[in-house]
């Protein structure tokens, strides 16, 4: 949760529910879990894995899962900043701004 805490400071239009990071809107749902590593051979500084879930509304109010992708970067700001980018070509709107 740690890291989640910390990038919502990157995303100022973004929700922290306590265990997920969220944008939202009418069309589109963007959230952010995160998960540490179960392969215990590897170091204990390894960075948590961030997975991005993308889901899309439907014409009922539904919302069905999209595409979702793991991220796994040391560096924070990198890490934000290949997340928003995701983000962005997955709903094709700016996150900065808000999700139309």
């Amino acid at each position: 949760m740690e890291t989640l805490k910390l990038l919502r400071d990157y995303f100022p239009m973004a929700v922290f529910t306590g265990k997920c990071l969220v944008f939202i809107s009418e069309d589109w749902r963007a959230e952010l879990t995160e998960h540490k590593d179960s392969d215990f051979t590897k170091s204990e500084g390894s960075p948590s894995i961030i997975r991005v879930r993308i889901f899309k509304r439907t014409l009922d109010g539904d919302l069905i899962p999209g595409h979702y992708e793991d991220f796994q970067l040391a560096s924070l700001g990198e890490l934000a900043e290949q997340i928003e980018k995701y983000v962005q070509l997955a709903i094709g709107t700016n996150l900065r701004e808000k999700i139309d």
